[in-house]
C-alpha cells in the first residue's frame, strides 16, 4: 500500500512544498538522459563553496543578485557534518562526512564551478532549501553529482517524495556500491569496530499487513547474528535514509544463531524486541505506479561503520 514519507525529525529528510525565494524564470529539459523521463526545471549557477556532501552554496544565474543559495542535492543523504568551513582543514563530522563533501568539490572544481541545476518542481524544498538536482561539465559530458557519490558509496539513496526522476538510478547506483564495498560499503573504514567477523545482518519489513499508519510495529529492522558467539550491540543504531536514527540501549545483545527486532511503534521492550516509539512510519513502499521506488535500512556500528543495510526492492 503506498503512502506518504513520515516527516523527518531534521530539516534535511523533510520536503515540502513551499514558496521558493524568487529566482530567474527556469528552463525545461529532460530530468534524465533515461526513456521515458519526466520534464524538469533547469538553472545554472555558479558554485561559491560546498557546505557538505548534500549541500551546495550557489549564486544563481540570472536573479540580479549575487546572494547565495544553499541548495540541497535530490536523493542523497551524506553523512552528518558537524562544522561546515569553505576551509577543508577546519571541517568536522561523523566519519564519512568529509570523504563526501571533499568528492563533491573535486567533482565542481573538474567542472569549472559551474552547476546545472533540475527538479520536477520548481517549489520542492528541504527545509528552507531548494531542492536539486545537480550535475557539472566534465570533458564535454554532464555528471549527475547525486549519482556519482551513492555509486562511489560516499551517500546513502535517499527518495523524496514528488522528484522521483532519479530514484530507480540511484537506487541502482547504490546496490552496485553496496556489492562492491564502496566507502561507507566497506564495513571497517572507521576502524575496526567490535565483532567486526560476526557477519550481522539487517533486514526490514517496509510494507506491513493493512495500513502502514495503523501498524507502525509492523514496519521492523530484524538484526540476525549467523555467527557462534553472542554480539552485544548496546549503542549501534539503526535508520532509514532519513536522518533519524534509533540507538539501541544497554543490554542488548543479538544471540548467537539468533536475532533482535526494532519496531517502528510503541511498545514494551524484551531482550528480543525494542520500540523505536514513532508515530508515524518511517518506510517508503515500493509502488512504481505512484512513483514510490523504495527505500533501505541500515546498522551502523558505534564507531559509524555500516555494518548491514537492505535497499529494496
Amino acid at each position: 500500500m503506498f503512502r506518504r514519507i513520515a516527516a523527518a525529525v531534521a530539516a534535511t529528510a523533510a520536503l515540502t512544498l513551499a514558496a521558493p525565494p524568487a529566482v530567474a524564470q527556469a528552463a525545461t529539459a529532460a530530468c534524465t538522459p533515461a526513456s521515458g523521463s519526466p520534464r524538469c526545471q533547469v538553472w545554472t549557477g555558479k558554485v561559491s563553496w560546498v557546505a557538505d556532501g548534500d549541500t551546495l552554496r550557489v549564486d544563481l544565474a540570472g536573479d540580479g543578485t549575487k546572494a547565495l543559495k544553499s541548495i540541497r542535492l535530490i536523493g542523497v543523504q551524506a553523512m552528518e557534518q558537524t562544522v561546515y568551513s569553505p576551509n577543508p582543514a577546519k571541517r568536522r563530522g561523523d566519519c564519512h562526512s568529509l570523504a563526501a563533501t571533499a568528492r563533491v568539490e573535486q567533482l565542481v572544481k573538474a567542472g569549472g564551478g559551474t552547476v546545472r541545476l533540475t527538479s520536477i518542481s520548481a517549489a520542492s524544498r528541504s527545509g528552507d532549501r531548494p531542492l536539486r538536482s545537480a550535475a557539472v561539465k566534465i570533458n564535454g559530458r554532464w555528471v549527475d553529482i547525486g549519482q556519482d557519490l551513492i555509486r562511489r558509496g560516499h551517500a546513502l539513496w535517499l527518495p523524496f517524495g514528488g522528484e522521483w526522476a532519479w530514484d530507480d538510478a540511484y537506487r541502482r547506483a547504490a546496490e552496485a556500491a553496496a556489492a562492491e564495498r564502496r566507502n561507507l560499503y566497506d564495513t571497517d573504514t572507521c576502524g575496526s569496530g567490535p565483532d567486526q567477523s560476526a557477519g550481522l545482518t539487517l533486514t526490514v519489513n517496509p510494507d506491513p499487513d493493512g495500513s502502514d499508519d495503523q501498524n507502525l510495529n509492523g514496519e521492523w529492522f530484524r538484526i540476525g547474528n549467523p555467527s557462534a558467539q553472542a554480539v552485544p550491540v548496546a549503542g549501534w543504531w539503526v535508520r532509514d535514509s532519513a536522518l533519524r536514527r534509533y540507538t539501541l540501549p544497554a543490554g542488548t545483545v543479538v544471540p548467537a544463531g539468533g536475532e533482535i527486532f526494532v519496531h517502528v511503534g510503541r511498545g514494551s521492550a524484551t531482550a528480543s524486541h525494542k520500540y523505536w516509539g514513532l508515530n508515524q512510519p518511517i518506510f517508503t513502499n515500493y509502488d512504481p505506479a505512484k512513483r514510490s521506488f523504495g527505500d533501505g535500512g541500515y546498522l551502523f556500528d558505534p564507531r559509524g561503520d555500516l555494518r548491514a543495510w537492505m535497499i529494496y526492492p
